[in-house]
């Protein structure tokens, strides 16, 4: 995006900032909160806005040497349904996006990763929550599914796929998790440019 442009889209958000005239927790649970507030638009009516106060997660495309990436199978009870998807986990207080990510990639399947690189941010639900998705690609894999520590509550299974299973499946409407396939769009893009 050019400057001006950038500056344009700057000025016109400004235009829409809708500002906190009260904010009430209505509920708190272990990790989220959901929050009802007031607030003033521009034009300076008063609207209720209802949101989910979340601690932010951290994501892990994890690549071999060999182009396989690493994949968990994990029911989803909201969803209730199992999902495929890559490696992620809420942040801890005190803890980096980075750190989360090599903890949970750590405590999900037994790996560790010598090479980090964030990849992308995501706000997933933007209409309703602040939640906000550091996705990082994770490279010089080792370790085991062996060594895993999974949280308790947690059932996860790990895998292999190629990106081309991956994708095709993304496309076939088989793999719906929205963190997964921005982050292997991300890496299918990467590839397209450095060839």
């Amino acid at each position: 995006m050019s400057e001006s442009a950038n500056e344009a889209f700057n000025q016109a958000q400004s235009s829409l900032a809708e500002e906190t005239v009260s904010s009430e927790a209505v509920y708190q649970g272990v990790f989220l909160q959901i929050r009802r507030d007031q607030a003033r638009l521009p034009d300076g009516s008063l609207h209720t806005r209802e949101w989910v106060l979340h601690p932010g997660a951290s994501a892990i495309l994890a690549l071999a040497d060999d182009g396989q990436i690493l994949m968990e199978r994990q029911w989803r009870y909201p969803m209730g349904r199992e999902y495929l998807e890559i490696p992620a986990g809420k942040i801890d207080a005190g803890e980096s996006p980075l750190q989360t990510a090599q903890r949970e990639l750590l405590e999900e399947t037994g790996m560790r990763a010598q090479h980090w690189e964030p990849l992308t941010v995501i706000h997933p639900a933007i209409g309703f929550s602040n939640e906000v998705i550091h996705i990082f690609l994770a490279r010089g894999l080792s370790g085991s599914s062996e060594h895993a520590a999974l949280d308790q509550g947690e059932q996860i299974e790990t895998l292999w796929m190629s990106l081309d299973d991956l994708m095709d499946r993304v496309l076939a409407g088989q793999l719906p998790d929205v963190k997964t396939q921005i982050a292997l769009w991300h890496l299918k893009e990467r590839k397209a440019r450095s060839a």
